[in-house]
C-alpha cells in the first residue's frame, strides 16, 4: 500500500513562488508520478508528469515555461517548483502514482491510470 503526503502550499502573492514536495511511503517503489490540480466548481486538471527515472518531463499548457518538476528517488519524493504564480493557479494540488511503466504522455495525462493520490494541498494566491 502505498501513502502520498503533500507539503509546501500556501497563501502566496501574485508573482511569488512555491514549492510543492510529495513524499511516498509504502511499497512506491521508482514509478511514474504526476501532479494534478482541482479548482472549486472545476473538473480536476493535469499539470505535470514525471517518468521513473526523470528522463521524461511534460508539461500542460499553463505549466509550461513557470512550472518545474523534479524526483529524488533516493528520498521518495518528487517536487513542483511553481513560478509567476497568478490567481488562475488557486486550486487544491495533488500528487498521484502509477505504478504501472510510462505509459506515453497522452495516457499520463488522464487521472483514471494512477493507482495513488494524494489528500492534496491548497495553493491560493489572492486577487
Amino acid at each position: 500500500q502505498v501513502h502520498l503526503v503533500e507539503s509546501g502550499g500556501g497563501l502566496v502573492q501574485a508573482g511569488g513562488s512555491l514549492r510543492l514536495s510529495c513524499v511516498a511511503t509504502g511499497r512506491a517503489g521508482s514509478y511514474t508520478m504526476a501532479w494534478f490540480r482541482q479548482a472549486p466548481g472545476k473538473e480536476r486538471e493535469f499539470v505535470a508528469a514525471i517518468g521513473r527515472n526523470a528522463d521524461s518531463t511534460y508539461y500542460s499548457t499553463f505549466a509550461n515555461g513557470r512550472f518545474i518538476m523534479s524526483r529524488e528517488n533516493d528520498k521518495n519524493t518528487m517536487y513542483l517548483q511553481m513560478n509567476s504564480l497568478t490567481p488562475k493557479d488557486t486550486a487544491a494540488y495533488y500528487c498521484a502514482l502509477d505504478t504501472g511503466a510510462w505509459r506515453g504522455i497522452l495516457v499520463q495525462r488522464q487521472t483514471d491510470v494512477y493507482e495513488y493520490w494524494g489528500q492534496g494541498i491548497q495553493v491560493t494566491v489572492p486577487s
